[in-house]
């Protein structure tokens, strides 16, 4: 049953489950929150209360948000600003769970609201500056492909282009719900509005959350899939990202043989790496229920 915040500027929808400590999810561009879908029993199983959150624009939360940037964006720091929006909703503070470019969110609503945010979880993130490696489109395959794969998606505006991408590259194996998927994202993507705001997460960077990095205070997971076609060497992008935190603040976990959504390729791995991480980042009181 969807729920829906109301935001100054309109509503993120969301599915709610569980109880115990808050931990709230939130998927990359151009998808949904139906990407967490094989994560959230596994943390409701492990006892926490989990809030699965549609970007703004996204989903079925609402079209046409004004940006922090001013443009017809949708910025890292949007995001971020709509995640402490239903952090409050629900009563935190929370542990964000960010993929892609919701990674970059994370990290900046935990600088921007340390009370509100006790831990980051950032999978595959788009959290620091960054650029082409040319060495690796000469040499990397998957890279290669998945470059032209996302650059024509945004400078085409190509649905094509962006569901070649899902149905291959980005997923070196599929779950076996990924045709049913993939179906249900198309025919959200035809909606009025739909497209257009995917296409609003691209005129962004992460120039907004590389200033906010090193700010953070909490506890950091950067989780990534070896097989990343984003990225040509995502080890060493996660360990960028851990090296940008102050010291001590965060560690890089790899799921062999996954791609971009790790967490719906591979959802036992990823379980088994963020549960643990959660279960020491929160604390029982005296009643034995657990709290951030």
């Amino acid at each position: 049953m969807t729920e829906f915040v109301t935001l100054e500027h309109g509503r993120i929808a969301c599915d709610v489950a569980g109880d115990g400590p808050l931990v709230v999810l939130s998927h990359g561009m151009g998808t949904w929150r139906q990407d967490f879908r094989h994560l959230v029993a596994p943390l409701v199983a492990a006892g926490y209360r989990v809030v699965n959150a549609d970007m703004r624009g996204h989903g079925e939360s609402t079209l046409g948000w004004p940006s922090v940037t001013g443009k017809s964006a949708i910025s890292r720091t949007d995001v971020a600003h709509d995640l402490l929006g239903v952090i409050r909703h629900f009563g935190g503070p929370a542990v964000i769970v960010g993929h892609s470019l919701s990674g970059g969110s994370a990290t900046i609503a935990a600088a921007e609201a340390p009370q509100e945010v006790s831990a980051i979880v950032e999978i595959n993130p788009f959290t620091l500056k960054y650029d082409v490696d040319f060495g690796g489109l000469l040499t990397i395959r998957r890279y290669r492909r998945g470059m032209l794969e996302l650059v024509g998606t945004q400078s085409l505006s190509s649905p094509r282009l962006w569901f070649r991408y899902l149905g291959g590259v980005a997923y070196p194996t599929a779950p076996a719900d990924q045709e049913g998927y993939l179906l249900g994202l198309r025919n959200l993507l035809r909606q009025p509005g739909r497209w257009d705001e995917f296409m609003k997460t691209g005129k962004t960077t992460p120039a907004d959350a590389h200033a906010r990095v090193a700010e953070v205070r909490c506890p950091a997971l950067v989780i990534m899939g070896s097989a990343d076609p984003d990225y040509a060497h995502p080890e060493a992008e996660g360990r960028r990202i851990v090296a940008a935190l102050a010291p001590g603040l965060g560690r890089v976990a790899m799921v062999d043989d996954a791609g971009h959504y790790p967490h719906a390729q591979f959802p036992d791995r990823v379980a088994a790496l963020l549960i643990p991480f959660l279960d020491r980042h929160t604390t029982r009181d005296a009643a034995g229920s657990i709290s951030n």
